[in-house]
């Protein structure tokens, strides 16, 4: 049978990922902001970023990405993972 990846496993993956590197990383309540990014994760090899945690094949919704893009224009660096992999690639 095979096993669906939901959004939770990919961020239990994150963190125990990060937590493995020696990171850190942060769940944030945004209070009257929708459509923020779902955790910030900071490394010592690696600038500080935000990510965007997803199911795999799920999109952002247009409060995502519009949210997303006011972040970036005031220059945070936002990544979007939706598998495993991505997260391995953002971790590097």
């Amino acid at each position: 049978m095979l096993r669906v990846v939901r959004e939770r496993d990919i961020e239990a993956f994150l963190v125990k990922r990060v937590r493995a590197l020696g990171g850190e990383l942060r769940k944030v309540r945004w209070v009257g902001r929708c459509g923020a990014p779902d955790r910030r994760v900071m490394l010592e090899h690696k600038a500080p970023f935000w990510i965007e945690l997803k199911a795999p094949g799920k999109s952002l919704s247009p409060l995502q990405l519009r949210e997303h893009t006011r972040m970036r224009r005031l220059g945070e660096s936002v990544a979007i993972a939706d598998s495993f992999e991505t997260i391995e690639d953002l971790l590097k």
